[in-house]
């Protein structure tokens, strides 16, 4: 690239050159190889501001006079359900007219199929239709995705488009209640260069649906790509320009599927909201605990069952470890469904402050499911499972564990103990290992108090 060092002369006038990042948006003085904000490389891009210009902004007549906020209209604004109960979770009642919401997912997790779902729901409702606007397939295709999942109704439209001036064209002759846009990365704008997915042309697009939204009140989701490692695609502007940022996500060998709030204008941004996807469809499960856990009337070695909190929904999930003796020099150390770098200082601890031998040992750990657990309250949990595959010593089955271990072997309280117990009793989890000072507790479970972890593991007897 080259880089002018002279002034630039517009009109007769000296134009002040600066520099903005095509990813994150960020402004520069200088041009720079890397930007300073976002990381990325070469995405920094020359631009000019002419400082008589500035000089000549006026004040100029408001489109609406200001008025005290307490007088402002709020019932335009409020969230309508969109009828599937477990997004609504999530967007924080459902979709708020003007608002525009960003889904992104791997390929194949069911991002279309949640998403027809959603049109057909609003549809049913009867009052005003939805338009369904596919980029990335032909009508017929989607139309027959939705007679097998059997979301056909006469108030869903459908439209193949890929030009964002035809996609306009569409909600002008439809004037539909909600627009679903699949996906942001395969439409391109006729005013703008680049390639459909670049830069520049999701950054156009995107702008154009938003000032679309906010102009008709229009409620619009998009579908969005991710990178390798699971952000979403396109310039990190594409994030700030929506309202709301959907995480789908889910593994390719379960059936649960998992929607993250990650940013949220009008709602709690940690919400958690499970679907099953099935060979008809995909539906809500509203109590998702049961598919994390493998319910035994018996004890078995080398299990644990503790309560997470996603979002604002304390759920259970259950801890498998499998440890084995091995003439290797460097045991194996394999990790599913949990945060390998916790594991590993879980079993430091277990090591050091246990007493317990794990050097000349394989050690394989796993949760239920296809559940992540990444909390440190299931630091315990994963610990005590280690040392019940290592003793072959079962914990009791009613028994639930919860609490964050230290590097000095310490127990932790975490946030909402209360809570996960409550819903742990709700499932018949009368006995619970925690943290001293864990705060009221349910009055049907038995608490188990423990300062550290070998404290731990003597009253559960699995000290040989």
């Amino acid at each position: 690239m080259v880089v002018s060092l002279h002034p630039v002369v517009k009109n007769g006038r000296a134009v002040k050159a600066s520099y903005r990042c095509a990813e994150c948006g960020h402004e520069v003085a200088k041009w720079v190889g890397r930007c300073p904000e976002c990381q990325a490389w070469g995405t920094v891009e020359e631009r000019g501001v002419s400082r008589s210009a500035l000089a000549r902004v006026v004040a100029g007549a408001p489109s609406a006079p200001a008025r005290p906020i307490g007088e402002v209209d709020i019932e335009s604004a409020r969230a309508r359900k969109t009828g599937v109960a477990e997004l609504d979770r999530v967007l924080g009642g459902g979709l708020v007219p003007g608002a525009v919401v960003l889904l992104a997912g791997e390929p194949g997790v069911g991002k279309s199929t949640l998403l027809l779902e959603v049109a057909y729901q609003w549809a049913v409702k009867g009052s005003v239709p939805s338009l369904y606007i596919t980029g990335e397939e032909s009508a017929g295709q989607v139309r027959l995705r939705a007679e097998r999942t059997g979301n056909i109704h006469g108030q869903m439209y459908l439209a193949a488009e890929s030009d964002l001036s035809a996609v306009l064209g569409q909600v002008e002759a439809v004037n539909p209640g909600v627009l679903i846009v699949d996906s942001v990365q395969t439409m391109s704008s006729p005013e703008v260069d680049g390639t459909p997915g670049g830069v520049t042309q999701v950054r156009a697009v995107t702008a154009g649906l938003v000032a679309l939204a906010k102009e008709r009140g229009l409620p619009i989701v998009l579908v969005g790509h991710v990178t390798k490692d699971g952000s979403v695609a396109g310039p990190r502007v594409l994030e700030h320009l929506v309202d709301v940022v959907l995480q789908f996500e889910g593994d390719r060998h379960s059936s649960l599927r998992l929607v993250r709030g990650i940013k949220n204008r009008f709602g709690a941004a940690d919400e958690v909201g499970c679907f099953e996807l099935r060979d008809d469809g995909i539906v809500g499960v509203p109590d998702p605990s049961g598919l994390f856990l493998n319910r035994r009337d018996q004890d078995v070695t080398g299990t644990a069952v503790t309560v997470v909190v996603e979002g604002k929904r304390p759920m259970l999930g259950e801890v498998q470890a499998l440890v084995t003796p091995t003439n290797l020099p460097s045991p194996r150390r394999a990790v599913s469904g949990l945060d390998s770098a916790r594991v590993a200082m879980a079993l430091a601890v277990l090591e050091k402050r246990g007493r317990m031998a794990l050097h000349n040992k394989d050690v394989f750990t796993a949760t239920v499911g296809g559940m992540k657990l990444t909390e440190p309250a299931v630091d315990l949990a994963v610990a005590l499972a280690v040392a019940s595959a290592a003793t072959d010593q079962p914990l009791p089955h009613d028994l639930v564990v919860v609490g964050e271990v230290g590097l000095s072997g310490e127990l932790r309280r975490v946030n909402g103990v209360g809570r996960r117990l409550t819903e742990a009793a709700r499932l018949g989890y009368t006995k619970a290992l925690v943290p001293p000072d864990a705060g009221p507790l349910p009055p049907e479970t038995r608490a188990l108090v423990a300062h550290d972890l070998f404290e731990a593991l003597q009253l559960l007897k699995l000290k040989k």
